[in-house]
């Protein structure tokens, strides 16, 4: 069954706000296996000019997959089967980046979803802000399998 194509421009309500702690960073820096400073020492991030811990940047897929923001990647009306979903790709394009104490506010939509041969492709703008300043830009392309 093919995704919604009513949904292209859709927003997803809003959600809960996240608020972003130095144990958070540092889990997913381990996680991820980045050992850098800024991501896992006070004193270090401090040193680079910030004033707490800073995030790696794919911190925020979270943010790409609705995470937070409510998001809609679920909803039955799209029509996504989640089982038959695989990354396509993602973009972030930063103000700033993440850093503890940060309450991040998502807001997600649907930017484009198109054919591309038996697979189509789902493609999620995200919108991240602290206290309601701009942080960065999440853009998100799910492949969604033999939906076309």
């Amino acid at each position: 069954m093919p995704l919604n194509r009513d949904w292209i421009g859709r927003v997803a309500p809003k959600g809960d706000p996240v608020d972003v702690t130095r144990n958070d960073i540092r889990r997913f820096a381990t996680a991820i296996g980045d050992q850098n400073p800024a991501y896992h020492d006070l004193q270090a991030a401090r040193e680079l000019g910030y004033t707490d811990l800073i995030a790696p940047p794919t911190f925020l897929i979270a943010a790409s997959t609705g995470g937070g923001s409510g998001g809609f990647i679920h909803d039955p009306d799209l029509g996504l089967n989640y089982a038959m979903v695989v990354h396509g790709e993602e973009k972030f394009d930063f103000v700033r980046p993440v850093q503890a104490g940060d309450v991040l506010e998502m807001v997600q939509r649907v930017e484009n979803i198109q054919a591309k041969g038996s697979n189509e492709l789902l493609t999620l703008v995200t919108e991240v802000t602290s206290n309601g300043e701009p942080v960065a830009t999440v853009t998100n392309t799910i492949v969604s399998r033999g939906t076309a």
